[in-house]
């Protein structure tokens, strides 16, 4: 079977998307579904992913015309969409990433990003993100995101890709690893 990276354009794209971001929320899934296959905590609506596409790509895998995966981006621009994000934005501000300010680095946010339970173990995560670093302006010199400490599966398949801890902090219900990704290398 072919798999195919692209901008997600269509309505069915979208609404695929918060498909399989449903099957995937933590809240769906059990403490130990959790732990052998990882989990995403965001949820997006059909408007909000259309306005992140607006700014940055939203790349998805498909199969046979089906989303079975997908690496959502967000610009700093939309830091305010998405409330249960805010704490997220708020760290970014102290991190320090190669001597210098994280916020002084031109950087896109990793909204969020999964792949179908069907298809893990294939390397669609760095492809996720290297098909999204292709159809970013060239500008941009790191991707950042975090991770629960909780999600282990997650972390460990972000650090093989490439991406490195560079800040661990408690939002009061969660303990997150800021990661980050340098595009430039």
């Amino acid at each position: 079977m072919q798999i195919t990276f692209q901008p997600a354009t269509l309505d069915e794209h979208f609404e695929q998307i918060i498909a399989l971001q449903r099957q995937n929320l933590y809240t769906s899934l059990s403490a130990e579904r959790q732990a052998e296959q990882g989990f995403v905590f965001a949820e997006h609506t059909v408007e909000l992913l259309k306005s992140m596409a607006s700014h940055l790509p939203q790349v998805i895998a498909l199969a046979d015309d089906k989303v079975v995966g997908y690496n959502l981006a967000m610009h700093m621009s939309m830091k305010d969409h998405l409330p249960s994000l805010a704490p997220m934005f708020a760290e970014f501000e102290k991190c320090v990433y190669k001597g210098a300010r994280l916020t002084d680095h031109r950087f896109m946010v990793g909204g969020q990003v999964c792949v179908d339970g069907n298809f893990r173990g294939m390397g669609l995560l760095s492809k996720l993100y290297n098909a999204t670093k292709t159809h970013l302006p060239e500008d941009y010199e790191l991707l950042v995101t975090e991770v629960s400490t909780r999600n282990k599966i997650s972390l460990k398949a972000h650090q093989k890709m490439g991406f490195e801890i560079i800040h661990t902090y408690d939002d009061g219900i969660e303990v997150w690893d800021v990661i980050v990704w340098d595009m430039r290398g």
